[in-house]
């Protein structure tokens, strides 16, 4: 069936056009992009001012199958991805087993195929992500991974992340970092300062997450590799960034979401889904991170989608696991919290959450052209709507955005030229 998106603001660095197009759709692929088509026989959508952009990528989510598909399953996932605007994904190792092997890649990629955004595999860099042993990483190259990561187990041994830079740079894979001392986060569960201690909750200092990041940048000029940094938390974290790339190293690094925007007086509360890993950091953490996005020194905004059962989230906030469910939530407070208040705009929006994820992994990526996939992401920056996570297509409920009213909401998401989210409803429809 032929699509024709009408009367959209179209926003596209990578082809320069930000103004009012229409967009005829047909066979998977842009057949017409121009400021007035008229055609018959199609369905026709008019958008009345409403945001198109390029398909959005989210380079850091937990998918957990398999092994923990009661948390989520590949295909909840997908569909939490297209509810969130998301037209692909890259999907971390920590699965059970670990996705340290091509059987658990392909077995990945398989299920993929009944998902409804593209998903794409990150390999683990040790054996089973215990940090002991390199995996096989050209068997997992071949087998189809955009990156390595050992993310939710940082590599502690120095040694073992200098070779798998040297092994992962002849197969032009990167190296997405966890970067935490073990040693100094041991057991703790908030930001080391002042919250923590009137709440009396174990510290995590940001020098566990800072003299990691350090390492890792020596290691990367050392071995002439590509290293991305998770979810990048600290103030300091990101003077060391800054310095690496006016070396001109090949570093990169993601923030998330809620690193952003909430800080540790959020964990107040003591609400476990505000418990996370990095955990959430101080007013003047927050602030940097802001500005380090505003200053184009940070590459990416990535989710680092985290979903749990509700008993995982339940009980004291000591025992609760860490992490959040944001793929659902990621756009509307990204437009909110940052393109409202004018950190950003919708351009660096496409760069932060698709040209430049795209680039790291390798991805092909032409934004929105005649000829193109016609992956698309389309947004109503009038909707109002309160954060129900019961309504959520993630299996994971756990949000400490629960309750939030946000302005700015994904209405329609694309994928291959086929409509697979569609807000018209209260909750929203997935279409297969």
């Amino acid at each position: 069936m032929k699509i024709l998106l009408k009367n959209g603001r179209l926003i596209d660095p990578i082809n320069d056009l930000d103004g009012k197009y229409d967009i005829l759709i047909a066979n998977g692929k842009i057949l017409k992009l121009e400021k007035n088509i008229n055609e018959d026989d199609l369905k026709v959508i008019n958008l009345d001012g409403k945001i198109i952009l390029p398909g959005l990528i989210d380079m850091h989510t937990h998918l957990r199958e398999p092994g923990f598909e009661e948390k989520e399953t590949i295909k909840t996932g997908c569909e939490a991805a297209a509810a969130g605007g998301f037209t692909a994904i890259a999907s971390m190792p920590n699965s059970n087993p670990v996705a340290d092997n091509p059987a658990t890649v392909e077995y990945i990629l398989s299920k993929a195929e009944e998902g409804v955004v593209k998903v794409y595999p990150i390999g683990s860099i040790t054996k089973d992500s215990a940090g002991e042993e390199l995996a096989e990483i050209g068997f997992l190259h071949r087998s189809g991974v955009k990156a390595l990561s050992d993310d939710g187990n940082p590599v502690m041994n120095g040694e073992i992340m200098r070779r798998a830079m040297e092994y992962a740079g002849a197969f032009d894979l990167p190296i997405i970092s966890h970067c935490e001392d073990l040693n100094l986060s041991s057991d703790g569960v908030m930001n080391e300062g002042y919250n923590s201690t009137i709440l009396g909750l174990k510290p995590i200092p940001a020098a566990a997450e800072e003299v990691m990041i350090a390492r890792d940048i020596i290691l990367a000029e050392l071995t002439d590799s590509v290293l991305h940094i998770a979810h990048l938390s600290t103030a300091r974290g990101l003077e060391m960034l800054a310095d690496a790339k006016q070396r001109g190293l090949k570093v990169s690094a993601e923030v998330t979401p809620h690193h952003l925007t909430l800080t540790d007086e959020t964990v107040k509360g003591f609400n476990p889904d505000t418990k996370v890993n990095p955990p959430l950091r101080s007013k003047d953490d927050v602030e940097a991170l802001k500005n380090g996005l505003k200053e184009g020194i940070i590459d990416v905004i990535a989710t680092d989608h985290a979903p749990h059962t509700f008993e995982d989230k339940l009980g004291e906030y000591d025992y609760a696991a860490f992490g959040i469910s944001g793929l659902e939530t990621a756009l509307g407070i990204i437009y909110q919290e940052l393109i409202s208040e004018g950190f950003i705009d919708w351009r660096d929006l496409v760069n932060l959450m698709g040209k430049n994820p795209a680039s790291i992994l390798g991805l092909p990526y032409k934004g929105l052209h005649e000829g193109e996939i016609a992956d698309i992401t389309i947004f109503d920056e009038e909707k109002e709507w309160i954060v129900d996570p019961q309504k959520f297509k993630s299996k994971g409920k756990n949000t400490p955005y629960a309750d939030k009213k946000i302005k700015g909401k994904v209405i329609y998401t694309i994928v291959d030229g086929k409509i697979v989210y569609d807000d018209g409803g209260d909750e929203g429809k997935i279409l297969y």
